[in-house]
C-alpha cells in the first residue's frame, strides 16, 4: 500500500509528520492536565506571563488541544498546502507558513495587551503583584487577567489560516465542497465569509469560547500581506 505522504511536497509532508509525532506526548501525558509539562513548556503564553519562553513562538504551532483540533488543521494543510507549495516553491512556502504562524501569535498578543491595558492601565504587571491585581479588579476583569496570564495557546490554526488565504488569493475560482452546503462554492466567496465569522466571534467573545480567533485573523492578515508583497499570482488557466 502506498504511503499517504508519498506524493506530498517536502515541506507539507514534514509539517504533517512533525505535528502528528509531537501531538502524541501531549495526548499521552497532558490530556487530563492543562498544566502538564509539555503544555507548560511548549504552548505559548502572554509575553508578560512568567510561563512565557521565547521558543514557544515556534513550538506552539506544533501543539494541539485534542484530536478534533489536530485533525481539522492537518486536513486543511493536507488539502490546501500542496498546491501552494508547488506554486510558491518549497523554500518560499516554508517561510510563508512560519511567518503566518508567528504573525498569528503576535496579533493575538497585541489584542491581549490592549485588553490588559484597558483593565490595568499598563501592558505588563509585576509578577509579585499578580495575585493582588486579580483581587483588586474582581469579577469578570479578574477572570480576564487570569486567563490572559495563565491560559496556554496551542495549534497551527494561525498558519493554516494564512494557507487558506493564500489559496483563496491564488486560486479564487477553485470550487470547494463545504459541510452542510450541497453545492460547490468558489474559494473567493467562502474564505472571506470564514474570515468575517472569525472576526465576529473574536469581537463577540462568547462565554465558554476558548478559541483564539484573533490568532486566526493574524495568520490570515499575514498571508494576505505576503501574497501582495511577493506579487504572486496563480496560474490563470487553472480553476477558471
Amino acid at each position: 500500500m502506498q504511503s499517504p505522504f508519498a506524493n506530498l511536497p517536502p515541506v507539507v509532508k514534514n509539517l504533517l509528520i512533525i505535528n502528528l509525532v509531537l501531538f502524541l506526548p501531549v495526548w499521552l501525558f497532558d490530556h487530563f492536565s492543562p498544566d502538564g509539562w509539555w503544555t507548560t513548556h511548549f504552548a505559548i503564553y502572554y509575553f508578560d506571563s512568567f510561563k512565557f519562553k521565547p521558543w514557544q513562538i515556534i513550538t506552539y504551532m506544533f501543539m494541539h488541544g485534542g484530536w478534533e483540533h489536530i485533525i481539522f488543521n492537518m486536513f486543511a494543510l493536507f488539502s490546501f498546502g500542496p498546491i501552494l507549495e508547488y506554486t510558491m516553491g518549497s523554500k518560499r512556502f516554508f517561510n510563508f507558513y512560519f511567518i503566518c504562524g508567528i504573525g498569528a501569535i503576535a496579533f493575538q498578543m497585541l489584542v491581549q495587551a490592549i485588553e490588559v491595558h484597558g483593565i490595568t492601565g499598563g501592558f505588563t504587571m509585576p509578577y509579585s503583584d499578580l495575585q493582588s491585581t486579580y483581587l483588586q479588579y474582581g469579577g469578570a476583569q479578574a477572570q480576564k487577567l487570569f486567563d490572559i496570564y495563565n491560559a496556554p495557546l496551542v495549534g497551527a490554526s494561525g498558519a493554516i489560516f494564512g494557507v487558506l488565504i493564500g489559496f483563496g488569493m491564488l486560486y479564487p475560482n477553485a470550487e470547494l465542497m463545504i459541510f452542510f452546503i450541497p453545492v460547490p462554492v468558489k474559494a473567493k466567496y467562502i474564505i472571506p465569509v470564514y474570515v468575517l465569522v472569525e472576526l465576529g466571534l473574536g469581537i463577540g467573545q462568547i462565554g465558554g469560547d476558548n478559541v483564539a480567533h484573533f490568532a486566526h485573523l493574524g495568520g490570515a492578515l499575514l498571508g494576505f500581506i505576503l501574497i501582495k508583497l511577493w506579487h504572486m499570482q496563480g496560474p490563470r488557466d487553472l480553476y477558471s
